[in-house]
């Protein structure tokens, strides 16, 4: 590439490292200056050789870390019982919608069935107890147990409670 780059050149001036793309601007860097090239060849000569693109504001200034940012005030941030006070303080009416009187309809999926015992994703229920169960460790656990704890496990999740 700096072969095609270095091409019959009479002048003294060091020979340019950078290879040319089609339809965007190359920056040639030679030692002590800095050129910029359009690459694009187009025929009208006053035509830019680049089109700015439709999506792109040319006014953008970002307002991130550094840059042309760096003498604003940076957002200061609340904790909750900050932002809790604040809602306190708000006029709301009695039928303004919040966390606890939101309905939503019943989910089109099936409850999610975890284990009694370790509280993990459980595929398995013990046909003895009505107990889940996750793995043969927590079976053999189960199995063991006395009729009393098993209906205590029961209670705590809410089921029916088995008479043996």
């Amino acid at each position: 590439m700096a072969a095609a780059a270095a091409s019959s050149s009479s002048s003294s001036s060091p020979v340019p490292v950078a290879a040319s793309t089609p339809s965007k601007n190359v920056v040639l860097d030679t030692i002590g200056e800095n050129k910029n090239v359009a690459a694009d060849s187009s025929p009208g000569h006053g035509e830019p050789a680049v089109k700015p693109l439709k999506f792109k504001d040319p006014n953008f200034v970002h307002s991130g870390i550094g840059g042309a940012g760096v003498g604003k005030k940076n957002r200061v941030w609340k904790n909750l019982k900050q932002i809790l006070a604040t809602e306190r303080m708000l006029p709301w009416k009695v039928n303004d919608p919040n966390y606890c009187n939101i309905d939503a309809p019943p989910s089109f999926k099936p409850a999610k069935k975890y284990s009694d015992i370790s509280g993990l994703p459980a595929n398995y229920t013990d046909p003895q107890s009505k107990l889940r169960f996750s793995s043969t460790e927590e079976f053999s656990y189960i199995r063991m147990l006395p009729s009393d704890i098993v209906t205590g496990y029961l209670a705590l999740r809410k089921a029916t409670s088995i008479v043996p």
